[in-house]
């Protein structure tokens, strides 16, 4: 996977666009000056996760004995999941949407919803396939999680200029898209189980 690749998909997997009315629901009764400083701490912490898993990642699945083959098969599965969820709404949504927080800390904003099980996924299969290319994957997951933060940080505007309906639609673009990597991923992951 080349850093384009690996970074195109990391922010179809992070999700930024389709988190904007997460966010803004969740933090609907905070001011927007402490609204912002909440984004970046959380986006922060995600962003550490998220670097664990990378470097951390493929010495924990080898401690399970999970092969390359097989976290390829789960990766494609996870992403398939999240872009079915992309295009189809989940229910569950609207319960995190509706769920009001003072000063949301780590849940749900920086985990699930940025540092999901997909992202930790794609991270540690990234690290896990090409151990030698670290610092290709930490500039993916860098860049990613820039215009993650950057996004999210605009989200009122962004609501504004794109409206609820726009912003939907942009998603499920997206979900349509993180559909057909993931089918890849199946299909890679099972060629390489099978030594096609």
């Amino acid at each position: 996977m080349t850093l384009y690749s690996a970074t195109i998909t990391l922010i179809l997997v992070m999700d930024p666009l389709g988190n904007v009315p997460l966010f803004l629901s969740v933090l609907n009764h905070v001011p927007p000056k402490k609204r912002r400083r909440i984004i970046l701490r959380e986006t922060f912490i995600a962003f550490l996760i998220l670097i664990f898993f990378l470097y951390c990642g493929r010495y924990i699945l080898n401690g399970m004995n999970i092969s390359e083959p097989a976290l390829r098969i789960a990766g494609g599965i996870i992403l398939f999941l999240i872009a079915i969820r992309m295009i189809f709404p989940n229910p569950v949504d609207d319960h995190i949407k509706n769920k009001q927080l003072n000063d949301p800390l780590i849940v749900p904003l920086a985990v699930p919803l940025i540092a999901g099980p997909s992202t930790m996924t794609i991270v540690m299969l990234l690290a896990n396939q090409a151990p030698h290319n670290m610092t290709r994957w930490f500039i993916a997951l860098t860049i990613a999680w820039l215009i993650t933060a950057i996004i999210l940080i605009f989200a009122d505007f962004l609501r504004k200029l794109l409206g609820d309906r726009g912003l939907t639609a942009i998603e499920r673009l997206m979900g349509m898209i993180l559909t057909t990597m993931a089918v890849q991923m199946f299909l890679s992951g099972i060629e390489q189980f099978l030594h096609l």
